[in-house]
């Protein structure tokens, strides 16, 4: 019968160590605790994209003035160089 009880008594304190969490560190919250995690940029070096294509057949005929055909994949591109030639040259291009 003591055997038992011991056994029985020991059999307690085993359940109720193993039962129990881990005693709380000091610098411990009581809610979740959250991970710090840092997540670190690659250094992307950005410099100007280039501009897209814009390919120019300028012509010039007999009276002095000139003509241009302009050929690209960005509309607004092909307008601000089509401005441009305006302005420089003086001349409406032919289409």
């Amino acid at each position: 019968m003591k055997k038992l009880l011991i056994l029985f008594g020991g059999l307690v304190f085993l359940l109720i160590a193993c039962g129990k969490d881990p005693l709380p560190s000091e610098g411990k919250s009581e809610g979740p605790s959250i991970q710090k995690i840092v997540v670190e940029k690659e250094k992307v070096e950005k410099g100007q994209p280039l501009p897209p294509e814009v390919k120019i057949k300028l012509k010039k005929d007999g009276k002095e003035s000139y003509s241009w055909e302009l050929t690209g994949s960005d509309v607004d591109q092909i307008l601000k160089v089509n401005e441009k030639l305006k302005k420089q040259l003086g001349g409406e291009p032919s289409r």
